[in-house]
């Protein structure tokens, strides 16, 4: 029986909150021959740091504030076997008979915008998102995956198999409103329906050591249907990532290459001024608003362009007898210029406390997710951690 229970309370994103939460509660039973656990688990998949192109199971609450990046994984309720055929070679299974899923605190973004048409009319648009629209709980709307691992002394690989709904979900357009506050005004309202999707991804992952280098790779086929006439399904395509990590004087260094390839792509269509087209001002606004979301659930999955380059560098290292330990992680989308960097050092106190403290930092251009989130996860933390 293993149970994690915790108590937060405080102020977060200008609202004081207490919250009770229920991290981990579930029975197992181990054994030489076989594994199973039923209950609220986390289960994480795949080799790779930071970006697990194979890891479909664990939903992340990314808005969640915590020295920790791992407090971002949230439990499902799960049932998961392990059978092994050997010390080096088991057989996992996990199945999920509902859907929970990932949390995007969209409605802390400021998507708001105004301006004009045709120099004759003014302009304001407010977004509001709703809630997820949860899959209906049946049999077939069930989660299931597979995982054949091996872990032999000069390398470890697995082949994975997933088949339901992935936990980071798109948006649908579900209503837009326009009103006319005056002749030479005009409000649009628009509201946004959270939707997830159903995906099948086939995953392969290693890790080879050589000497003082380990070498990591990720990939995940994911195929998707109906893509073309939904905007909040992603095309199919390719995830990949491929790292390479260094003990060199004391210092690990973390190199990652992130990547993907979209089957079936096609660039978006410009839509031309207002002024330079001849079709009612309503029809104009939707048209606007179906490209807009389109390109924004295209921002969502990274699926902007035909391929996506990005890459990571993680540096860490210790001093005084592991009392004292800095970090840093860096990331850049070279596709969308986004990026970010996350430095932090730790002090053990003595074995029960230690302190932490560092800060997030992260930017992109307009429109892009990390030009939204900048606003509200910028910033600076310090936690103090008793253990005992």
């Amino acid at each position: 029986l293993f149970t994690d229970l915790r108590f937060r309370g405080g102020l977060q994103y200008d609202t004081l909150f207490t919250a009770f939460e229920l991290k981990e509660t579930y029975v197992g039973y181990r054994s030489s021959k076989f594994d199973i656990y039923l209950g609220a688990k986390i289960v994480t998949w795949g080799r790779a740091d930071i970006f697990n192109p194979t890891d479909n199971i664990t939903p992340y609450d990314y808005f969640f504030l915590s020295a920790n990046p791992d407090d971002m994984k949230l439990p499902n309720f799960l049932m998961q076997t392990k059978f092994y055929f050997n010390p080096a070679i088991n057989l996992e299974m996990v199945l999920l008979p509902f859907y929970r899923p990932s949390v995007y605190r969209y409605d802390l973004f400021d998507l708001d915008e105004s301006g004009e048409y045709g120099g004759l009319i003014s302009y304001r648009t407010y977004t509001v998102f709703g809630d997820v629209v949860r899959p209906h709980p049946a049999f077939k709307n069930g989660s299931m995956a597979l995982k054949l691992n091996f872990d032999f002394p000069s390398i470890g690989f697995s082949i994975s198999w997933f088949r339901g709904y992935d936990p980071m979900y798109g948006f649908d357009l579900d209503t837009a409103l326009i009103s006319f506050p005056s002749w030479t005004e005009l409000d649009y309202h628009i509201s946004l329906s959270p939707k997830p999707y159903l995906k099948n991804s086939i995953g392969l992952d290693f890790e080879i050591p050589v000497a003082s280098w380990i070498f990591r790779g990720e990939t995940a086929l994911n195929l998707t249907k109906n893509y073309a006439d939904s905007m909040f399904i992603p095309n199919p395509g390719l995830q990949y990532v491929a790292a390479v990590e260094k003990g060199i004087g004391g210092w690990t260094l973390l190199a990652q290459y992130v990547g993907s390839y979209i089957f079936d792509f096609s660039a978006l269509e410009e839509i031309p001024p207002y002024d330079q087209v001849t079709i009612p001002l309503p029809e104009y606004m939707y048209a606007v608003t179906q490209r807009e979301l389109t390109q924004f659930n295209r921002r969502v999955f990274y699926q902007q362009e035909k391929f996506n380059h990005a890459a990571t560098l993680s540096i860490d290292k210790s001093f005084l007898r592991e009392i004292l330990k800095t970090g840093i992680t860096a990331y850049y989308n070279f596709t969308s210029d986004e990026w970010f960097i996350r430095p932090e050092i730790t002090w053990k106190i003595n074995d029960v406390l230690s302190l932490t403290a560092g800060g997030f930092y992260s930017a992109g251009p307009g429109k892009t997710l990390f030009s939204y989130s900048s606003d509200v996860m910028n910033g600076a933390f310090v936690e103090l951690k008793a253990s005992f």
